[in-house]
């Protein structure tokens, strides 16, 4: 795996000569986002060597790189989850490289299912911590030394410092926001309402199939994170109604105007 990692680093640092301030994981619907940055380069990941494909609908497949607020971002325009397939490995593969290049700074997007009675569809949720509960852990197996050390502080997954920057963004710009706790659970399906009120008692705001071990991942290699979340159903045992993909996507299509203007204003603002 380190050198399938040090293959497609060197691949994309031929292409892209500068080190990236931030890269950002546009999860599902959240793809709007890639309109906003000056794109330099733009790489399908069918062209990157080793790079996974992804399969789901509202998931992109490139990695752009280019100017947002006047900071060099890398885009990475589609992700890939657990439920596709995919070993931990594969699915956190991307960070990998993030690390390689020397970037950072991560901020990761998704849309996920809220719990929280307080909360509605299409709120914003600034993600303050996370409970991971998939089946497989994206560290398991042989340490890689080079990367970070084999047992990994969480004590702040999520930095202090860039929620209190996108605190202040959407303070300024009177957008509200919501903030919580984010489960993993591995997917495909959506939860049923008995796990829905899993979730809450466990002591989770929203539940989702990404973003957890992306996270890890880059913990592991040292990385500031920062997450967000679009609500896009609410569930719980006294909520039983259906929920597609595509309601998912116009939930985040509704809430993405906001989540831009709070992405913008912390790759503008934190340094």
């Amino acid at each position: 795996m380190l050198e399938k990692i040090k293959e497609t680093t060197a691949f994309i640092k031929q292409i892209i000569k500068d080190t990236p301030d931030f890269a950002i994981v546009l999860g599902s619907g959240l793809g709007k986002l890639k309109d906003e940055v000056d794109a330099i380069h733009t790489l399908d990941y069918s062209e990157i060597p080793n790079f996974p494909q992804t399969t789901v609908i509202g998931h992109g497949g490139k990695l752009i790189y280019g100017l947002l607020e006047g900071k060099k971002v890398l885009l990475m325009s589609g992700r890939f989850h657990y439920y596709e397939g995919y070993d931990m490995q594969t699915v956190t593969f991307p960070m990998r490289i993030f690390h390689l290049l020397g970037i950072k700074n991560l901020i990761v997007s998704n849309a996920s299912g809220g719990v929280n009675p307080d909360f509605n569809v299409a709120d914003i949720m600034l993600i303050t911590d996370h409970i991971n509960m998939f089946p497989e852990h994206p560290l398991r197996g042989k340490n890689l030394d080079e990367l970070g050390p084999r047992f990994v502080d969480m004590s702040e997954s999520y930095s202090r410092k860039m929620l209190n920057v996108a605190e202040n963004v959407a303070n300024l710009l009177n957008i509200s926001i919501k903030k919580g706790i984010y489960v993993g659970l591995q997917g495909p399906t959506f939860e049923t309402p008995a796990e829905y009120g899993m979730v809450r008692i466990l002591g989770g705001d929203a539940v989702g199939m990404s973003t957890v071990p992306e996270i890890i991942v880059a913990k592991h290699m040292g990385m500031n994170c920062f997450g967000i979340s679009i609500i896009t159903d609410m569930g719980g045992p006294e909520i039983a109604f259906s929920v597609s993909h595509d309601e998912v996507l116009q939930a985040a299509k509704k809430a993405t105007p906001n989540v831009i203007k709070i992405v913008r204003g912390l790759v503008r603002d934190f340094n």
